[in-house]
């Protein structure tokens, strides 16, 4: 179970440097969801063995029910 942990884990050197494809805004990291969020561009970018999925055609569409979230 910890090595799932740990691969799900963003640097946080790498999320520094991350930025939504679309909005070029910044994005937070959702360890709940294993996803890097976009409020702006109200996606989710999923996070799959460590890897950040940054394509738009594979986020998910944030919806009302996502609620407002803490920006970093």
């Amino acid at each position: 179970m910890r090595e799932e942990t740990d691969r799900n884990r963003i640097d946080p050197k790498l999320l520094e440097l991350l930025v939504c494809p679309l909005t070029k805004g910044p994005l937070r990291f959702d360890a709940e969801h294993d996803e890097l969020v976009s409020r702006a561009a109200k996606l989710a970018y999923p996070i799959r063995d460590g890897i950040p999925v940054m394509l738009p055609s594979e986020a998910r569409t944030l919806s009302e029910d996502d609620g407002p979230r803490k920006e970093p």
